[in-house]
């Protein structure tokens, strides 16, 4: 049997791969589609595993798969027996016998291997608490829709080092761009993290002073303070106030840099809402290029 085409991490493929998709993902985009078929993914089925609550990611998958031509299970915790004690191995090999693709949103990475290990159809990290690839897929289109290709550009992120600041470390490596990222001490990203993308020849840079790391830059990132799961609101807002996005900031940034996020946001908190609704603000092509990418992301995996 053949091994399955996984879709778990950005630095778990290569930029050809990664670029292929991303090709994929803007011909669908524009209405073309692979052997020039309108439906290449009629008959084909989709699990979609939710162990978090989603709006962006569910909506996305789901439109997507039946644009392609095929179809969705969606499967919450709550109502399957993983949340009653079978082991994710089990679930992995039997959900195989009935589907062509499972796409899981977990808050642990470990969920989302052991699925991968077991299952002999394509696996989707749909999000895990260590990272969110198809987020930062979405985003590398949504740039170069924008500002033209994104190798040798500079993107700066200013906040949490989180799950999304991760995959933007993954992006960097592979598609080859400069990435500044300011956050607080306690909130960064993992130095393993930081040391795999060095030693990957990555130009990736960690600092402390939001201003330092945006100036000049063509695009601007942010994320929510708190998220679904996080403890001491109170401490992360005190953390993470010196690194909201605000006018001020953005205007440190090059001519024409674009401002993203990933959604939902809280304007007042990690970006202004003169900068989320503004001219530069990216953040709608954005989402909607969640479905462009996951497009080209399940046409990718199941071949």
């Amino acid at each position: 049997m053949d091994t399955p085409r996984h879709f778990l991490d950005i630095d778990r493929l290569d930029e050809a791969t990664l670029r292929h998709i991303l090709d994929s993902a803007a011909a669908l985009k524009r209405g073309d589609s692979p052997g020039g078929e309108g439906r290449p993914l009629a008959g084909r089925t989709l699990a979609m595993i939710f162990e978090k609550p989603s709006t962006r990611t569910r909506v996305s998958f789901e439109v997507g798969m039946q644009q392609l031509g095929g179809h969705v299970v969606v499967l919450s915790e709550g109502n399957t027996q993983l949340g009653r004690g079978e082991t994710v191995a089990d679930t992995a090999r039997v959900l195989s016998r009935y589907v062509d693709a499972i796409m899981i949103r977990t808050d642990d990475p470990e969920r989302l291997d052991d699925l991968a290990a077991h299952a002999t159809v394509p696996v989707i990290n749909g999000l895990t608490d260590r990272s969110h690839p198809c987020q930062v897929m979405a985003d590398v289109m949504t740039f170069e829709e924008h500002r033209g290709p994104i190798a040798g550009r500079v993107v700066a992120w200013s906040g949490d080092g989180n799950n999304v600041a991760a995959s933007w470390i993954h992006a960097a490596v592979r598609f080859r761009f400069t990435l500044r990222l300011a956050c607080p001490e306690p909130l960064g990203p993992p130095a393993a993290l930081l040391d795999w993308a060095t030693a990957a020849g990555g130009d990736v840079t960690l600092v402390r002073d939001a201003a330092e790391a945006v100036a000049g830059a063509d695009c601007v990132v942010t994320d929510a303070w708190v998220s679904m799961g996080d403890e001491d609101a109170d401490t992360r807002h005190r953390l993470l106030t010196p690194y909201r996005v605000d006018e001020a900031l953005m205007a440190r940034a090059a001519d024409g840099a674009v401002f993203m996020h990933c959604l939902p946001a809280h304007r007042g908190e990690e970006v202004t809402g003169a900068v989320i609704d503004g001219p530069r603000s990216a953040v709608w092509d954005e989402a909607e290029n969640r479905l462009h990418a996951q497009k080209g992301i399940l046409a990718w995996c199941l071949g």
